[in-house]
């Protein structure tokens, strides 16, 4: 079962001491959110510290998760812009978010091992949603896991912003710079660019 899951020593521990630290935290590894028979799933890196491992839910509570829900609201995918906690009354509809890792890591950074130890969470996701036909992937570590639950080699599709890639199994990858506060801060991910992203989408979907 995913929340009860210890396979990596140094998240495991990293999720002992943060309990310890943070009693009222979340703390375990985060599952899924939204619509279980969405068309579309996002998949980010992680959850971060005071956001997702906080609440319990993806880009819930930090600063990634401003922009993300706004455009979701915007496009048709989210009830309300904003996602303050895991016990509030937003929907998402057509849409459902997890993460390439599910569990906190030190730094924000997993390690190689914790990634491909964790796609099989991501892989039996995609197993068991025949629903799916477009992967929006926020940065460059989601998009190799997506190419790691397809079974597809690393060097199989490159990485670019707004880059569409056909999978073999005839869903859609499309690529986006992360909405964290570092790419948004810094204007390498605008509103204007991330909304591209989602008009591409929607041109998938409808």
């Amino acid at each position: 079962m995913l929340e009860e899951c210890t396979v990596c020593p140094r998240l495991a521990g990293f999720l002992t001491e943060v309990r310890g630290a943070h009693p009222d935290y979340f703390a375990r590894p985060v599952p899924a959110f939204g619509d279980p028979r969405a068309r579309l799933l996002i998949v980010g890196l992680a959850p971060g510290m005071h956001g997702a491992n906080r609440t319990g839910r993806p880009f819930t509570g930090d600063h990634a998760g401003i922009l993300l829900y706004e455009a979701l609201h915007r496009f048709g995918f989210g009830s309300k812009p904003v996602s303050e906690s895991a016990d509030d009354d937003l929907v998402l509809s057509d849409c459902r978010i997890t993460n390439a890792v599910k569990c906190l890591p030190p730094a924000n950074k997993p390690e190689p091992a914790e990634i491909r130890a964790c796609n099989r969470f991501l892989a039996a996701e995609l197993a068991a949603s025949p629903e799916v036909r477009v992967i929006l992937a926020l940065g460059l570590v989601a998009h190799k896991a997506v190419l790691m639950a397809a079974g597809l080699k690393q060097s199989a599709l490159a990485f670019g912003h707004g880059v569409r890639h056909g999978l073999p199994d005839g869903k859609v990858l499309i690529d986006s710079y992360h909405c964290s506060r570092y790419n948004t801060q810094t204007r390498r991910l605008t509103s204007a660019g991330f909304h591209d992203v989602f008009r591409a989408i929607r041109a998938e979907l409808d």
